[in-house]
């Protein structure tokens, strides 16, 4: 349907103009939409499997997502790289895992090389004790790593005032 109206304003040409950006406009719209689903889900996967490396008490694993400059908040201290954040979470990974932390929210800003999840980190008896919040950075090869890390702790904050 779409061709024909464009085929019939062909004979008019500010019409066939026209015709031809809305038809561009519509198409990017829908590649970008589908774009950015796509990478959001990406990120999701991603996070969910940066988690499971805490609850399989895999440190290698875990180091494996953090990008070369990634930052790690604990209260008003930053770790930086690495090396500074697998020495502030080794200890977290002897015995039981002593939180979990899955995904709620994500999104991806335009260029689809950044994203932000967020979402509920749970102590070992599923009692909600916090909400993290990360920055992911999706590298050439189309991996996405962790290059900002924060969380903040539970609050019953009661309802936003209006």
């Amino acid at each position: 349907m779409l061709i024909s109206l464009i085929m019939r304003c062909f004979q008019h040409p500010v019409a066939a103009g026209a015709a031809l950006w809305i038809a561009a406009v519509t198409c990017g719209q829908s590649v970008y939409a589908a774009g950015t689903n796509e990478l959001r889900e990406q990120v999701r996967a991603t996070e969910r499997a940066f988690a499971k490396t805490m609850a399989d008490r895999d440190i290698g694993a875990f180091e494996s997502f953090l990008a070369p400059d990634t930052v790690f908040m604990s209260g008003a201290r930053a770790s930086r790289g690495p090396k500074e954040v697998l020495a502030e979470w080794r200890p977290l990974f002897s015995g039981p895992a002593p939180f979990s932390w899955e995904p709620q929210n994500v999104e991806v800003i335009g260029s689809g090389n950044l994203a932000m999840s967020s979402g509920p980190v749970r102590d070992a008896s599923g009692k909600r004790v916090g909400t993290f919040n990360s920055v992911w950075r999706r590298e050439k090869n189309g991996k996405w790593r962790i290059v900002l890390d924060n969380g903040c702790p539970a609050c019953d904050c009661g309802a936003v005032p209006k």
